[in-house]
């Protein structure tokens, strides 16, 4: 299992915020980054936690420094985990050339076009390999009472790794909850684009394994879920919460376990996500024990 090293770390409301580096072999043998928060409380024994994805662009430290979730993850003792949102460094042709493609886009998809398979393999990278090389080094997170939470592309990615865990039967998440996710990425031209380049099989093979409103059709067990977008969003027209909501009621899920909320006058920023942070955190499954 791959070592941990600490690359810093910083008091933060009574615990600590650290980046910790290692060597991927899900991600080709490059180097991953993340920080991790963890509560006073750890102190005493393992705490639950939340993982965080990031949106386009974003690396480890978006949302660490400016997402505002640490007062109320500290006051309620729960760890916050925070991802890349890519592979760093593969030297793939075309990788740095687009925003939302490539590097610190990610999708949280695992790649099966040839040229991106070998790095690009973000899914595996946080459900699995991530939790693993955590426990293996011994960081007091108890991943048996874990939830996850994102914005926009990682919105999208938490969606899809909370729908398809219950699909399994594994029910690896307690909850989830997402600000502006890209709820039907085979519809939106973010998705299509991530889609088409990523998969063999482009948008069809995006559909069937990415798609959170296809996803969500499919679902016969209880899920907690929680959306927010902002009615002011400029990118408003790639997120689709409504085709996401209709899914959800046609599949039988009322609003107490899948909640949507336009928040008036809110924009696609960290300004949005910090104002309603705090009640992401404080889901009502997050909670210990």
């Amino acid at each position: 299992m791959a070592k941990l090293e600490k690359l810093s770390c910083a008091k933060h409301f009574g615990g600590t915020l650290t980046k910790y580096k290692f060597k991927s072999s899900v991600l080709g043998d490059l180097d991953a980054k993340f920080n991790v928060f963890l509560p006073s409380s750890s102190a005493n024994g393992k705490v639950p936690v939340l993982i965080y994805l990031g949106g386009l662009t974003c690396t480890e430290d978006n949302a660490a420094q400016k997402g505002g979730f640490m007062r109320d993850a500290a006051a309620e003792g729960i760890a916050i985990i925070f991802p890349d949102t890519s592979p760093r460094g593969a030297g793939i042709q075309g990788e740095d050339d687009h925003w939302d493609f490539g590097t610190g886009a990610g999708w949280y998809v695992d790649a099966t076009h040839p040229q991106w398979v070998k790095h690009y393999q973000m899914f595996t990278h946080v459900a699995q390999e991530l939790p693993q090389v955590i426990e293996a080094a011994g960081l007091p997170v108890d991943f048996s009472r874990q939830s996850v939470l994102g914005h926009s592309m990682g919105g999208h990615g938490a969606l899809v790794l909370y729908l398809t865990s219950l699909l399994s039967g594994r029910n690896v998440y307690r909850s989830c909850s997402a600000f502006a996710p890209v709820c039907a990425p085979s519809v939106a031209p973010w998705g299509i684009k991530a889609f088409s380049g990523y998969l063999s099989g482009g948008v069809e093979e995006g559909r069937d394994k990415y798609d959170a409103t296809l996803l969500i059709g499919r679902v016969r067990t209880p899920v907690d879920i929680l959306i927010d977008y902002g009615t002011a969003d400029e990118f408003k027209h790639q997120l689709n919460p409504g085709l996401f909501i209709d899914a959800a009621r046609k599949a039988g899920f009322d609003e107490t376990q899948v909640r949507v909320r336009g928040q008036d006058g809110y924009d696609h920023s960290y300004y949005f996500v910090a104002t309603f942070a705090p009640e992401h955190v404080k889901c009502k499954r997050r909670l210990p024990p």
